[in-house]
C-alpha cells in the first residue's frame, strides 16, 4: 500500500509539474530516431599551420604542449567513439587512413609538422580503439572583410566590435592555461560569436536595395552545409559513436545541424569537459 501511495504521490506531482510548464517548452514532437547515433561534436583552435584569417600562437612542437594536448585526449576518449571525423578534404581518406593506422601501431611516430588532427584526434581514436577515420571539409572561398560602399547600417559592425572587446577582456585567450583555452573554445556562446564574426555580421553589410555582405555570409553557409552532406556520406552502423574535431566556427554550425537532425544525437561536450 504504501508503495501504492508512493507511486500515485509522483503520478500527481508529474502532472502537476507538466501543467505548469510553459506550451513552448513542452516535448510535443518526437525529434530523434530511436537509433539515433551519439555524436561528440568538439571545437579546437588550429594548432600547426592554418590559412585562417585568426590563428592562436600556439607551439604545437613543444613538449609541454604536447602531454597537455594527451591529457585532454584521455578526457575526450571516455566519449569511446567508433569513429573520428575531421577536417580534412575526403579525397584525402585513404592517405590519412593509411596515416593514422601507422600512428595506432607506434603512438610515438614523429609528425613533421603536427596538427591537432595528428596530435589530438589520432590520440582520441587511439585511446578509444577507434580504426576508422574520415574528412569532410569543402573548400570555398569567400569574402568576409568585403568593403561595401554607402552601406545602409552603419552603426552594428562597430557597436559589435566594442562588445566584442568587452567580452574579450573578461575572457582573455592568451595568458592562459591550455585546457582552460580548450573550454572556453568550446562555450556555447563563444562559439556563437564565431558564426558573427565569420557569417552573420555580413548581413548588416549592404548598399541599398542589394545584398553584398548576404552574397558573400551564403558561400560560407553552404560550405558548411556541404560538409554536414559528406559527414552524412560516412557508412555508419547502429553501434557507431561519432566524435567531430574541426575548427570552431564549423563546430558551432554543426551544433546546430545536429540538433536538429533525427539521424544524429549531440553529446554535450561539457560532460567531458568538466
Amino acid at each position: 500500500m504504501k508503495q501504492f501511495l508512493t507511486f500515485l504521490f509522483f503520478v500527481i506531482t508529474l502532472n502537476l509539474f507538466a501543467q505548469n510548464v510553459r506550451y513552448e517548452k513542452q516535448n510535443i514532437y518526437k525529434t530523434k530516431f530511436d537509433d539515433a547515433i551519439p555524436v561528440l561534436n568538439v571545437a579546437t583552435f588550429h594548432m600547426g599551420e592554418t590559412s585562417d584569417a585568426n590563428s592562436t600562437d600556439f607551439d604545437e612542437n613543444d613538449k609541454k604542449n604536447q602531454q597537455e594536448i594527451k591529457k585532454l585526449a584521455k578526457i575526450l576518449a571516455e566519449f569511446k567513439p567508433t569513429i573520428i571525423v575531421i577536417e580534412d578534404l575526403p579525397k584525402n581518406d585513404s592517405i590519412r587512413q593509411i596515416s593514422y593506422l601507422e600512428y595506432l601501431k607506434n603512438p610515438k611516430k614523429k609528425f613533421v609538422n603536427p596538427d591537432e588532427i595528428e596530435l589530438l584526434a589520432y590520440e582520441v581514436g587511439r585511446l578509444s580503439g577507434a580504426t576508422k577515420i574520415y574528412g569532410i571539409d569543402f573548400k570555398e572561398g569567400y569574402n568576409y572583410n568585403i568593403n561595401v560602399i554607402n552601406s545602409v547600417d552603419t552603426t552594428t559592425l562597430d557597436k559589435y566590435a566594442s562588445l566584442s572587446d568587452e567580452n574579450d577582456a573578461k575572457n582573455p585567450e592568451k595568458g592562459i592555461p591550455f585546457y582552460d583555452l580548450f573550454k572556453l573554445n568550446n562555450h556555447p556562446q563563444y562559439l556563437e560569436s564565431l558564426i558573427n564574426f565569420n557569417a552573420d555580421l555580413l548581413l548588416y553589410n549592404s548598399s541599398k536595395n542589394n545584398s553584398e555582405g548576404a552574397d558573400e555570409a551564403g558561400k560560407f553557409y553552404h560550405r558548411n552545409l556541404v560538409m554536414f552532406s559528406n559527414l552524412n556520406q560516412i557508412p555508419i552502423g547502429k553501434n557507431d559513436k561519432i566524435f567531430i574535431l574541426m575548427g570552431g566556427t564549423h563546430t558551432a554550425f554543426f551544433m546546430d545541424f545536429l540538433k536538429r537532425s533525427p539521424k544524429f544525437k549531440l553529446e554535450n561536450t561539457f560532460d567531458y569537459l568538466k
